[in-house]
């Protein structure tokens, strides 16, 4: 998975709706600001699966804090189609030393998608081979 975010550029006329959607950015000062567009709605809001439609426009400000230890998001998110107002988030995270990065497996249909169960994975009376 990648997203790309274009700096210094303005937003295509008609951008092609995509998962990611199109992402341009700029610098304020210390902050990246990037306004994102054209995502599909075939995707959540957040992890709690909250739906949007096409017409989702969110704008992040990404900044460092405490020295570069901490990076904070600061997100605003507009969809007419979806919710009744404008609203924001924040998200912090501090820069932690964990040691070596532990590989984690992928499994197609992983009911613990979220790290939280709330569907089943499907199980198979026998086994198929």
């Amino acid at each position: 998975m990648v997203r790309h975010i274009y700096l210094n550029q303005p937003h295509s006329a008609n951008p092609k709706p995509s998962w990611y959607g199109e992402s341009v950015g700029h610098y304020e000062g210390d902050t990246l600001v990037v306004d994102t567009i054209g995502q599909n709605d075939r995707n959540w809001v957040d992890n709690y699966r909250t739906p949007h439609t096409p017409a989702l426009h969110v704008t992040e400000r990404f900044r460092m804090l405490d020295g570069g230890k901490a990076l904070e998001v600061s997100v605003h998110v507009e969809d007419p189609g979806a919710f009744t107002t404008p609203w924001n988030a924040i998200q912090r995270y501090r820069r932690a030393e964990q040691g070596p990065i532990v590989e984690s497996f992928c499994a197609e249909n992983n009911a613990n998608f979220f790290n939280y169960d709330m569907e089943p994975m499907p199980q198979a009376d026998k086994l198929a081979f």
